[in-house]
């Protein structure tokens, strides 16, 4: 079943710092990092139930990698 996935905005702002960070270096691997990161994210809606559920939250919609 496919689910929405939605990001936080402490999330969305990470992400501009880690592209901000890794750009610091390299302006080609901050921009291949976060596309491999919202591709992944994306695979999310298909497959959501995979990763382990959370211990310390015990929420079986709230899982880890």
């Amino acid at each position: 079943m496919a689910r929405k996935v939605i990001w936080s905005y402490e999330a969305t702002d990470d992400l501009d710092a880690l592209a901000e960070y890794i750009g610091k270096d390299s302006t080609f691997y901050a921009a291949a990092f976060i596309q491999q990161i919202l591709d992944t994210s994306r695979s999310l809606s298909g497959f959501s139930e995979r990763g382990r559920v959370v211990p310390e939250l015990g929420d079986h919609n709230i899982r880890d990698s």
